[in-house]
Formats: structure tokens, sequence, C-alpha cells
């Protein structure tokens, strides 16, 4: 923010002013004052040169219209932005509202009391109502079309001044006395309001101004103070809402007249006259917690608030690419910048009053942070350290940007990364330097009788100022204060040459002047003159607002002065050039500037025409002489002047004539040892034309290059023109194009760099297409991966010769989307059976696994696959064990498993259904390893396989013979006692008493299986139902003298037996049954599936699976076989 006298507007035969009023919307002032005078003006803003933009205009007033309708002192006016209304009052209370009609002010409605003045209007935030006070206490509210909606009368007070709150629910009225009473917006009392500014003052006081800001363009940040209050005597409050316990307090130390906040209430300024003056001088203070702007690497950053957000909105504008990168800040309190970095000072947040200062790069991604104690009022920073103070003591950070360090410093950092990194002093201590304490922020609360007020720093000198006009010089990194200043003014802004030899202040009042900090040798420049340098002690610049130093030239700066633009050599100022731009770098003689005033009405959309370069007059000038005058004089004007940019200009322009030698010296002066080489090679060439391409191609005009070195019939110079500049797509033309053959190697080196062009873009499908043309078969697998192209990568994968180094890689991607077989077939074909095996295993295909191991003939198949049993046993899934050694064709293992998860099962005694399910799922498991065993001996028996099958068939034989032989042989007999178990049960319930007896009878061969107790129970039960008593009693027998039972349970078989053998005598009526099953001519004879029955037909049904028996007129009416359930057909 900038402020200057830019316009003084004479009011005609000296009439005296009163009051005015500014609508800042519109631009239009309003001024009142005696004899009736009211004139409404406008000032004329220019918009046609973008470089003037945002300046005040030199010209006249746009508007100048005298408003007539007053007789008496014009004393209040006020206006109504939303609807374009003037509103104004004189001393005898009357009232005109004022309208826009084609380009001139009109009356629109009047009105008068009669009986008292009015001493303040306010219209409230969005325009509807307003709210005029009279000094006899009377208070009318009306709407915008002229109603009145309330009218009230406050006995015997004094109004003088009124004001709305930003939600229009309350009015503040300022009494004559000087205190203020909230009102709602109906005009009832609420409360006093306490007025803690006017604390020990005496005599009388009368309120200056009541300013409510209504947050029309969002607030600085969440809660902050909005409504400002000011006494004539110079005490001010700025308070958060009308009831605020802890406003802030100034003391303006002057006789204020009049207060405003600015249109986004971020400044407030207060206007009044200083005291104790000989002459009255009139001032305006401008009061402000923020400013916010920087530049780093090409990026404008800077920040504004939005009315929907709580945050800053903080932009970092790329100005090179036009980007920007916007990022949300809560509490931010400044930015400041320096090389390729920014610093963002923040509040942490509302319970701790502590801070954080965000190290962040030029796209605004946050690189480190600090949280510090002192309030960071000021901050500057560094290539290496960032320093900010608070009003008593200062802080230093060395912060490290790891992409800048090599390996080597990088190990040296973590070594030393010790608190020296970090550092606070006291502003009354002398630190030397040397006591290197830890960090203590307890000694930066110490008050002090002079505060900071600026700073600033670079690489070596830190510099602070303090509010007496006391100077102190620190050196860096050590801080130790090297010595003081004492100016007789307190400085506002410092900067520091890039030699930290001369520092530049500007005061509160905006005066520059010069302080050098070291002594100049007589023999400056080497000629032993002294006049060229300027005397800094005779310099002095008024209205100045902004200056900066060249980067690069000690002698050279830069400052706005109103709005004009001033460059000093050696503090001799060039011709000034007209713009409100702020500063942003100067190096090269080149400045940059930025028009942020602009930025700001819409800084959402910034746009590149307020960003503007200007060229110092050494640089134009060398310009022109080059161009108008010739080489030989212009190299005699830069050798007066010198400076490295204008060698290179020289340098540049003497290349374009093909002036060698003089090129050559220009870059060795301005130090381009590319230059000098290309200088050199271009003294190696023989012809003109080649000179002139290389030039061409050297200045960036390349389309001009390409078209000399095709014209001179050399294409392969083009080409590799093109080559050098990535662009494959010319380059695949011009091998194309040309006539003859081109070179295989040139073209598929192009197919594939636009293939890689593609696939960065992940355009993986055009990728393709160019990496087959250019034969990359490695980027060919990656693409058709991303495409989950899989059949073409399995084209691929058998294309490729055996031992192929991508075949292993394209497994893996097999792998990884879970197709076995094609992972399989390219392992093996680069020989690595062992990858293809574990592959297997992690894609659980155990059986390939095993047939891959065996075929290999590895040896740790079978230690894998009890390793994995193992951890899926310990992880209790016994069935997902089952399933791995069935897939790997153990299926003796498996079996073993599935009777031990069985047995389990039916000890439990649940559901007897489940548990012969998993006896025959053990049962086909056996079965399968017969057949496996048998198709092993068949094999041998052909002597068609090799030995080491063989041996392990027979291996496997043995083994089962030996150690299982019971599980081998008697395979089904669980499945057989749970399926009669169940039969005798089912046949019982459907009333076949004769089918349920005989079914029980079979299961006495299973007393190995089933509970004894149940097996007896269920016989006794269906041959008491069968009237078979003979049956029931040696079954009551049976159970009386098991030793299982307990003596109680004995007991009631006992008494049961008793009821039932007193009724009835222990005989079978009829025939009911053979107890034991009849013996055939070869042993037993085999048992009916179906119905439980014994089978003596020589004609019967064999199941092809369990190799069980059923009569054949039984089983005609079942599709599935009823042990095994294996189907029928």
């Amino acid at each position: 923010m900038f402020i200057y006298l830019s316009k003084k507007i004479a009011i005609p035969n000296n009439i005296r002013l009163k009051c005015v009023s500014w609508n800042k919307d519109q631009g239009f002032i309003a001024c009142g004052g005696d004899e009736g005078l009211l004139k409404v003006l406008k000032l004329e803003t220019q918009t046609d040169d973008a470089k003037l933009k945002g300046l005040a205009a030199p010209s006249n007033l746009s508007m100048n219209q005298t408003l007539e309708g007053h007789s008496g002192a014009v004393q209040v006016v006020t206006w109504n932005e939303q609807y374009q209304k003037l509103t104004t009052s004189d001393q005898n209370g009357l009232i005109i509202v004022w309208m826009l009609y084609k380009g001139c002010w009109y009356e629109e409605m009047i009105n008068n009391r009669n009986k008292s003045v009015v001493r303040s209007m306010s219209w409230n935030a969005d325009g509807q109502k307003i709210c005029i006070v009279y000094e006899d206490g009377a208070v009318i509210v009306g709407s915008v079309d002229g109603n009145r909606i309330w009218g009230k009368e406050l006995k015997g007070i004094q109004l003088a001044h009124v004001a709305w709150s930003p939600d229009s629910k309350i009015l503040l009225f300022g009494m004559a006395n000087g205190e203020i009473h909230i009102y709602d917006n109906q005009g009832n009392f609420i409360m006093k309001m306490t007025v803690s500014c006017l604390h020990n003052v005496t005599g009388a006081i009368s309120i200056a101004g009541i300013h409510w800001y209504a947050g029309s363009e969002g607030y600085v940040e969440p809660d902050c103070p909005c409504l400002a209050i000011c006494f004539d005597n110079g005490r001010c409050q700025v308070m958060r809402y009308e009831s605020d316990e802890s406003p802030v307090f100034i003391d303006t130390l002057m006789n204020v007249a009049s207060i405003q906040w600015n249109q986004c209430g971020s400044v407030l300024a207060v206007a009044g006259s200083l005291r104790g003056m000989e002459k009255e001088v009139n001032v305006v203070q401008f009061y402000t917690p923020f400013g916010e702007w920087g530049y780093c690497s090409n990026t404008v950053v800077y920040a504004y608030t939005k009315p929907d957000r709580l945050e800053y909105c903080v932009v970092f504008w790329d100005t090179k690419n036009n980007e920007k990168f916007v990022k949300y800040v809560k509490s931010l309190m400044s930015i400041t910048t320096s090389g390729d970095f920014c610093i963002l000072a923040t509040k942490a947040d509302d319970t701790h009053p502590q801070y954080v200062l965000v190290l962040c790069n030029s796209i605004g991604t946050p690189l480190d942070s600090k949280y510090i104690d002192i309030d960071p009022l000021f901050v500057t920073m560094t290539k290496t350290h960032v320093i900010a103070a608070s009003k008593e003591a200062f802080y230093t950070w060395q912060y490290r940007v790891a992409k800048k360090l090599t390996a080597m410093e990088i190990n040296q950092v973590s070594r030393t990364r010790k608190e020296g990194r970090e550092r606070v002093y006291h502003i009354d201590d002398s630190p030397s330097g040397t006591t290197e304490g830890p960090l203590d922020f307890a000694k930066a609360f110490t008050a002090t009788r002079d505060p900071i007020c600026c700073i600033t720093a670079t690489d070596k000198t830190l510099i602070v100022g303090r509010e007496s006009g006391t100077i102190h010089k620190y050196s860096l990194p050590n801080v130790a204060l090297v010595q003081k200043y004492s100016l007789n003014y307190r400085a506002y802004q410092l900067s520091l040459n890039c030699t930290s030899s001369r520092l530049a202040i500007i005061d509160i009042s905006g005066v520059l002047t010069f302080l050098d900090l070291e002594v100049r040798s007589s023999s400056d420049d080497g000629s032993g003159s002294q006049a060229g340098t300027g005397d800094p002690s005779k310099f002095e610049r008024k209205d100045v607002w902004d200056m900066l130093w060249a980067n690069d030239n000690p002698d050279l700066f830069a400052m706005m002065e109103k709005t004009r633009m001033y460059v000093f050599r050696n503090l001799d100022p060039e011709e000034p050039i007209q713009t409100s731009g702020y500063i942003c770098n100067f190096e090269d003689l080149e400045i940059k500037s930025v028009l942020l005033d602009e930025i700001m009405k819409d800084p959402e959309r910034p746009n590149k025409d307020y960003l503007i370069n200007f060229e110092i007059r050494s640089l134009r000038d060398s310009r022109a002489l080059i161009e108008k005058v010739g080489i030989e004089d212009a190299s005699q004007f830069i050798e007066d002047n010198p400076h490295p940019r204008l060698w290179r200009l020289l340098a540049e322009a003497a290349l374009q004539k093909l002036d060698l030698k003089t090129a050559e010296q220009a870059f060795v002066r301005c130090k381009d040892y590319q230059g000098i080489e290309f200088v050199k090679s271009l003294g190696n060439l023989q012809s003109e034309a080649m000179k002139q391409a290389e030039v061409a191609a050297y200045f960036g005009r390349f389309e001009e290059a390409e078209r000399m070195y095709l014209d001179m019939d050399r294409r392969d110079l083009a080409i590799s023109l093109r080559i050098k500049l990535g662009d494959w797509f010319r380059v695949l033309q011009l091998l194309k194009t040309g006539s003859g053959d081109c070179d295989d190697a040139l073209l598929e080196q192009a197919y594939n760099a636009i293939g890689d062009y593609f696939a960065d873009r992940q355009k993986w499908v055009n990728a393709v297409q160019y990496y087959l043309q250019g034969r990359n078969q490695e980027r060919l697998a990656d693409c058709y991966y991303m495409l989950e192209d899989y059949d073409g990568l399995e084209r691929l994968a058998s294309s490729l010769p055996e031992n192929h180094k991508l075949l292993p890689d394209i497994g893996q991607m097999f792998v990884t989307v879970g197709m076995c077989e094609q992972t399989v077939n390219a392992y093996l074909k680069c020989n690595q059976p062992k990858a293809a095996v574990d592959a297997c295993v992690h894609l659980n295909q155990w059986n390939k696994a095993v047939e891959l191991a065996k075929n290999h003939n590895m040896k740790e198949i079978n230690s894998l696959l009890a390793k994995y049993a193992s951890h899926l046993l310990e992880k209790n899934k016994p069935l997902e064990a089952v399933e791995l050694y069935r897939k790997a064709h153990h299926f003796l293992e498996a079996a073993k498993l599935m009777f031990k998860i069985a047995d389990e099962e039916a000890k439990r005694r649940t559901r007897p259904l489940r548990v012969k399910k998993l006896y025959v799922l053990a049962a086909l498991l056996v079965e399968n390893y017969h057949s496996q065993v048998k198709t092993s001996q068949q094999n041998k028996a052909k002597g068609k396989t090799s030995e080491a099958t063989s041996a392990l068939a027979g291996l496997l034989e043995e083994d089962a013979t030996s150690s299982d032989n019971r599980m081998v042989d008697s395979a089904w007999r669980g499945a057989e006692a749970y399926h009669f178990f169940l039969l005798a049960q089912r046949q019982l319930y459907e009333g076949y008493m004769v089918k349920a007896m005989k079914t029980a009878l079979h299961l006495r061969d299973y007393e190995d299986i089933i509970p004894v107790v149940e097996i007896y129970s269920l016989l006794a039960i269906c041959s008491s139902a069968n009237r078979a008593f003979s049956t029931c009693s040696r079954a009551f027998i049976k159970l009386e003298s098991l030793e299982s039972l307990s003596p109680e349970q004995r007991q009631l078989y006992e008494d049961l037996a008793l009821e039932i053998f007193t009724k009835h005598s222990p005989k079978n009526n009829h025939m009911s049954g053979l107890d034991n099953a009849p013996e055939g001519a070869e042993g037993k004879l085999p048992t009916c599936i179906v119905t439980g029955w014994t089978i003596s037909e020589y004609q019967f049904w064999m199941c092809s699976v369990c190799k069980h028996c059923a009569l054949e007129n039984e089983i005609g009416s079942h599709n599935f076989c009823p042990l095994c359930h294996s189907s029928l057909a």
C-alpha cells in the first residue's frame, strides 16, 4: 500500500467545507460546506495503456456537478452505494435524497422536521434502511424508498453519531458526552458500551468517529476486529463486536477529526492534526496488521480474502507459464520471499500464543516449518536464513533445502543437525557470535524501551532498525553486534545493496535516505576519481513507497516515487517512467514490476498484462547504438559503461553479423564460456551459409536453421538439430521424406522416442504402435501391461527368443494378475523352473507346482508342501490343507487329514450327515490314491517312463502298506457306519420297522466308529417297535453291561427293561429277520445300501466309485449313489 498526495481540488470562493464522503464503488466524491455548498466530483481513471493502469489520472475531473437545494451549511453527507443514492443534511435540519439519472444528480426526496439539526446518518450494509439521528435525541429509521419504519425520542440525550452493525441487528448511538449506547434495530435499549481506551483521561471529550466494517469483501482473518471507535483526543479502540471484552487500543497522539476503514477491512485510516507543533500540521495515519506479497523465481505470491472463506487465499502465480497455484492459509500474517523460496508467517491457533513460519517453494509446496513463541511482526529472509522479529527480540533460523545439496553435504548436514540452526536474541543484548546456547524464547519477552520497527538482511549482514532511529548492524551467519548507527528519524523500510555496503532507508513519512556501512575507498573505480559516486549523506527523495537494489550492481537501484519509477546509478537518476507497479526484481539491467492493485481487483484471474518489464537507459541506449550506428561505436560505449548484460547484447549482435572477433571478445568480457566455445566452432566452419544456419540455431530460430540446412542438402544436420531439440516427430518426418535410404538405427530410435513421448503422457495405445515399429520389446511389455492387454503380452512372450532377459519380467507381470499357465511358460522359456514353481505356489496351483517339480527333478517340493500345510494347520485351516494336498496329488496325506477332521467332527456328536460327508470325502481321496498307484504300476509295466517315477510309485505303495494299512483298506467303513446309522433312523420315522431293525443290526459291526450306547439304544427302540423283544432284551443286556455308564444311567436302563419285559416276554414275534447276517460262499454277503437288507441274489448293482452294492429293483428310483453320491449315469 502506498499513499501520496495525488491531486488537490480547490473549492471556488474559498468556501469552507464541513463534510466529505467517498462512494468507493463508483468513485464519486461528495463534499458539503457553508452557504449550502454541495458538490459531486469524480476522478478519471486511465484504462487504455496497460502500463499506466491503476494510475490516478492527471487530467481533469470526469464529473463536477453542484447540487442546489440546501440553504444552510451542509453538515452530513452519506452514500448508499447499493442503490446509487446520496443523502445530505444541512444546519436547518433539511434532508435531501439525491439520485443519479442520465449521468446527473437530481433531488428525489426531501424531509424536514423543523425542530433540530441532523448530527449523523447511516445506511445499513445492504442499503435498505437509513438511520437518522438528531441533536435533540430524535431517531428515525426509514427505508430506501422513503417510507418511515419507526421513530423514537430519546429524552435528555444529545446524539452525535450512529452506526449499523454488519448484520443490521444492532445500532450504536454516540452521545455528545462521549458515551456510546447499544440499541437493537427496533430502537430498544440494550446496554452501554464499555469504553476502555479512555482510561485515566480527564476533561471533556467527544467522539471523532465510529466506523463498523460490514464484511462486504470478506475478513482478513477469522474473528478479526472490524468496529473502530475514535475520540478527538487521539484515543482509539478497535473491537471484534460491540461487547468485545478485549479490544485493541491505539493512542494516535494527535487530535483526531475522522476515521475510516478501507474497502476490505484491512487498513484503518485516522485523520487529524498533530499536537504541540508551532503550526498546525494535518496528518493521516494508517494502521494495518498485514503486508502480503512477494516475488520468488518468476512467481508472484499474493494473498487476498474471500467473503465465503475464513482462510486467506494465497496465490502463487507463475508468471512464466501463467499458471497459478492456490493455497488456503489460516491467520496469515505476512509473506516474505527470497530466491526460489517464500516464508508464510501465520498464527498457530487461537488457544496457543504460538506462531508458525512455513517455508514454501514457488508453487506453494511446504518444505519445512518452525513454531516460534515470538510474534513475527517483521520477517526477512536470505538464501540461507530466515529472520523474524517481534518488538523486543529477533529469531534466526538457518533453513536448508535438500534439492540443492550434494550427497556429501547431506551427510554433513545430518551429522551437524544440532540446535545451531535456530537462535533467539533480545534487542538490548550484544551478542558476540560465539556463545551458542540452546534455543530459549524466555528472554525474548523482556520489555524494551526502544522497540524494533524494521529489519533487513543479506547473506553476511543483518540490519535491525529501532523506533528511536538507532540502527544495529549484526554479522551473519554467526550473529554478532558489529556496529550501531543513530538516525534522527524512524525507519519504516530498510534495504541493503548486493555487497552489503550501503543501506537504503525509507522512513515512516516516505523519505528515502542512504547510509554507507562500509567506508568507500577513493579509488573505487580504479581511476581514482570520487566524482562518479554520489554523496549519500546529501541524498534525499520524498514520497517514496518502494525501492529495490539491483542484484548484480551495488550502485544501481530502482525506486517508486508517487506514480513514477526512477532508476539511479551512483545516486544519479535516469528519466522517470510512469507506472504504479510494485518492483519485483532488478537484474541484468531489467526491472520487473507487478501492478498488484490491478490484480487485487480480480485476484482469482491474474493477467499477464499486469506484469511489466522495463529496460534501464544503458540497455536501451546500447541497443539503439547497435541498431543505428554499428558495432564499433556500440562496443566503445559499452567499454565506457561495462556490464555483463551489455557485453552479451554486443556479443549477440556481433554473432548476427558474423563478426566473430568482436563476438569472442564480448563473450570473454561477460564470462560466457559456452559462447566462446560456440564462436570458436563457428571459426572452424568453411561455408558462410553453414555459419548463418548455426547462428540461427543458437538464437533459437530453429525453423530458419533447418531450412538453411535443407537448402544446403545437409539433411543429416537438420536431423541432428531436431534430435538435440527432442522434436522426434520432425526427425521421423525428415527421415521419411529424404531421398535414398535412411539409417535404420536412427529410424528405430525415432520410433522409440515418440513411443516414450506417448508413454510419458500415458497414451499407451499410441505408444504401442510406435514401440512395435521401433521393436522396443521392454517398453512394449510395459505398455501391454498398463493396457491390461494380456493376449498381446502373451504374444510378445512367445515371439521372444529363449533365455531373453525380458522373459522373467513378463513372468512377473503374469504372476501379479494371477495367470499361472502364461507365467510358467515364460519362466520355462528362460530356463527358470524354480521361479515357475514359486509362481505356482504363490498362485496356489500346487498340482502344477508338483508336476513341474517332478518333471525338473526338484527335490524340495515335498518339504515345501509340508511346510505350507503345517502353516495352514497352525492357522487352524485344515480343510485348506486338504485342498492343498489334493491339488498337489498327494491324496494319501489329504485323506489322512480328512479322516482326522471327520473323527473330530464325529466326537462333537452334532450333525451326523456332515460327519458322513466328511468320511465320504476322505474315502474318495483314498480311491484317488488307489487309481494313482494303479496308473504308476501300469506305466512301470509298460516300461515307458523313467526309473525315477516307477521308484516313486513303488515307494508310495510301500509307504501305504506299512503305516496306513487300516485307512487304505477300510476307507469306506466310516462312511458306511454313518450311512446305516442315518438310514435306520429314517426308516424308523417313516414306519418301516422291519427294515429299521435290520439296518440297526448291521450297525453292530461299527462299534469302533459309532458310540456303542447309541447303536444299542437305536437297536432296542427299532426291535421293540418291531415287537422283536428277544433282540430288544439282548440290546438291553448289552447296554446294562457297558462300563462307560454311570450307576444312575445304568439304574435307568434297568428300570426301563423291567417295565418292558414285565409286560412282554423276551421272544421275537414271528420271524422278524435274522439277528446275524447270513454267510455266503465267500464269507459275508453284501448289504444293500438303499434298504440295509443283505443281498442274496446273484445279480445286483454295484457303484463304480465306492464299489458298494444295492438290489437292482431298489436302486432304480435313485439318480445318485446313496453312499458316495456319485452320479449313476
